[in-house]
């Protein structure tokens, strides 16, 4: 059968998070998708248990590899792209577990014209390893009062993990944090990522994937907040990639894009 939307996952040699993140997706309560993992060069480890998973799992799991030559997520995130097989895409990354209604909602909200900028809620190291295939499973890791117990500090932010119906339009209305793609959570039509021809391949660690959004605006797609209606539990992780020079490169890219406001890049999925 036709899938209906496409998930696209960012790893890097992560495997035990990234387990933690396909069994999330098969607690799904909206079946109708498929993976597509965009894979910067991960080893053997991680493509092995990606293989053993494929048959745990309800979703297909289209694996996108290429060899490991230091950072090219946007590189991997292009390539991605192409071998998703539907007409919309919902972007996340290898370290966030999606809550069961994760993909119902971008389903629900989506909208032509319109790409949907979703949140999520970060978890200390000690409860991110802690949280385990059964809690995974159980749901129990989306009970706020069972994240408290095991490590999670009070916050008004808690209210994205429990946030439902009336409470999380409210929520989005009232949220001061302005609508952007965010490569954590966020979902788009395919034709429109084509338009803009994907990510800009100069783009190294942080912010390639607002500056994805900003070229959307450009193209006249419009930005909508789902931050308390779609959530996913960020696990910890080192940032090793990001460097002064790469955050100062990318800051200048984006401030191009934005003053020049073009929505076309020439570094993107068509080289010129």
């Amino acid at each position: 059968m036709q899938k209906n939307i496409s998930v696209i996952i960012s790893t890097y040699n992560s495997p035990e998070w990234l387990k933690k993140v396909i069994w999330g997706y098969n607690t799904q309560t909206y079946r109708n998708f498929e993976m597509v993992i965009a894979d910067d060069g991960s080893r053997q480890e991680t493509i092995d248990m990606i293989d053993e998973l494929r048959k745990e799992v309800f979703y297909p799991i289209i694996h996108v590899w290429h060899e490991d030559n230091g950072f090219q997520k946007s590189q991997i995130l292009n390539k991605a792209i192409l071998a998703c097989t539907t007409d919309y895409i919902m972007m996340s990354d290898g370290d966030c577990i999606p809550r069961p209604d994760f993909v119902e909602q971008h389903i629900k909200f989506r909208e032509e014209g319109y790409f949907l900028s979703g949140g999520y809620h970060k978890l200390p190291m000690d409860l991110s390893h802690k949280i385990s295939k059964e809690d995974i499973y159980s749901d129990k890791c989306f009970d706020v009062s069972w994240l408290k117990k095991n490590g999670m500090k009070s916050s008004f932010k808690n209210h994205k993990i429990d946030a439902y119906g009336v409470k999380s339009s409210v929520l989005n209305a009232l949220t001061p944090t302005n609508p952007s793609w965010n490569g954590h959570n966020a979902s788009g039509w395919k034709s429109d990522i084509l338009k803009i021809n994907g990510f800009d391949e100069r783009m190294q660690y942080g912010g390639q994937d607002r500056e994805l959004g900003e070229r959307l605006v450009n193209l006249g797609v419009k930005p909508k907040q789902i931050r308390y209606s779609t959530t996913c539990l960020h696990l910890d992780h080192k940032r090793g990639y990001a460097t002064k020079e790469s955050i100062e490169k990318n800051q200048n890219i984006r401030k191009e894009t934005r003053s020049s406001k073009r929505p076309w890049t020439d570094f993107g999925i068509v080289k010129k």
